[in-house]
């Protein structure tokens, strides 16, 4: 059996996600889509619409075969360790290929500039360090220095707009496998319709998860996205509405969030992974002054300190996770099996003693300070959506027996 390998976090899955899983099938003639699929928290410092068991269902009823869960380690970092883990988990599942989503669509390219930023090799490094040191934020420093590179290396030839955000995601994964050896195949297709950041348009069959979640939360009401969504999905989320009462976004969660950081106080917030150069104080002063999020975020956010970059912050403020533990956990160890459909159990039937890593599929039996992490960020989690009533589920990680699909 042929496996593709998809690295996501389908929040939530939508069409141009089933669009993608079925390239990827069809591009590279595979037998099984493989999925790691980031958890309960995501790489841009958010909440999870919904948890990452009803994201694993709606993925495996819409022709994704296994799914695994990326590390909150590495599904919260910024994206160099959010691919590392990514690409270092799909090698270890034994794929032949991996595809992924880009605004440029030329696997080429990606080659090209690949190639460009190694021969530049200690050159490139210092520019973004010397960037980031006159406060430029980390992105920029990169594009910065891309941007030179390309323009001195005066080759003529097309390369990659590591401006747009799945190209820079893309060549990340690509770096990430050169690094690792990985005999995996690259492979990308375009992005159709709609971008990253695009609003839902009507009429459009596709959108993007963020105009998604944006349409649904102006309009309080999953009309306003069906048209977007596999039936799957619709289902799901309905289900979802009707046991919870509440999705994932960092308004609801700020109550909680702002309990952790006026108890800590600046001396514990400054032992938070990403926390860095007294940011701590002013994050208590916000927090002190502003009972919503938004302003919350207007005051503490800054040209040296993205949206991004601080949600980051915060995800790490909230769940508990601190320099000391990251430390610890240097790289992925474990599969972490979320799913599967009856094809993906055959396969994982066939091929078990040949992965890189063991497949955990029950938490209580694996002992990881990482996995660990993964379920202290998933109960959490349920605290956030439940707002600390009787909705918030505690312990679902070692509760529940991994998904299987017929």
């Amino acid at each position: 059996m042929k496996a593709t390998g998809v690295v996501v976090e389908y929040n939530p899955f939508h069409n141009g996600h089933l669009h993608h899983v079925t390239e990827a099938r069809n591009r590279t003639d595979a037998d099984i889509i493989i999925a790691v699929m980031s958890g309960n928290f995501l790489q841009r410092g958010e909440p999870a619409f919904v948890d990452k068991r009803t994201r694993a269902k709606m993925a495996l009823e819409n022709h994704v075969d296994i799914v695994f869960e990326l590390p909150y380690a590495f599904a919260t970092a910024h994206a160099p360790e959010f691919a590392r883990g990514a690409i270092t988990l799909l090698d270890a599942a034994h794929c032949d290929a991996y595809c992924f989503g880009s605004e440029d669509g030329d696997i080429q390219a990606f080659e090209r500039a690949l190639d460009l930023i190694e021969r530049a090799g200690q050159d490139y490094e210092q520019t973004v360090k010397t960037a980031v040191k006159q406060g430029v934020s980390y992105p920029q420093a990169l594009n910065e220095a891309y941007r030179q590179t390309v323009r001195l290396s005066d080759s003529g030839e097309s390369v990659v707009d590591l401006t747009k955000p799945n190209n820079i995601l893309g060549y990340q994964y690509m770096e990430a496998a050169r690094t690792l050896g990985s005999s995996m195949k690259a492979v990308t297709i375009p992005r159709i319709i709609a971008g990253y950041h695009d609003k839902a348009v009507v009429g459009n069959s596709i959108a993007s998860a963020t105009g998604i979640r944006k349409s649904f939360f102006e309009m309080a009401a999953l009309d306003a996205v069906s048209g977007f969504i596999p039936e799957p999905t619709r289902t799901g989320l309905v289900d979802w509405q009707e046991e919870q009462q509440s999705f994932g976004a960092w308004p609801s969660f700020y109550p909680l969030l702002r309990v952790i950081i006026l108890r800590e106080g600046p001396e514990r917030l400054s032992r938070i992974a990403d926390i860095t150069e007294g940011i701590e104080n002013l994050l208590y002063r916000a927090a002190a002054e502003h009972g919503e999020f938004e302003p919350f975020m207007n005051e503490v956010k800054s040209k040296r300190y993205t949206w991004t970059r601080i949600q980051r912050m915060l995800t790490h403020i909230f769940t508990g996770y601190t320099y000391e533990l990251r430390n610890e956990i240097e790289a992925p160890s474990y599969l972490r099996l979320l799913g599967m459909t009856e094809a993906g159990q055959r396969y994982l039937n066939q091929f078990k003693k040949k992965m890189k890593l063991p497949i955990v599929s029950k938490a209580a039996s694996y002992s990881d300070p990482s996995l660990a992490m993964d379920c202290k960020a998933s109960d959490m989690y349920a605290l956030g959506i439940g707002g600390g009533t009787a909705h918030s589920r505690l312990g679902a990680d070692y509760k529940h027996p991994p998904i299987i699909i017929p």
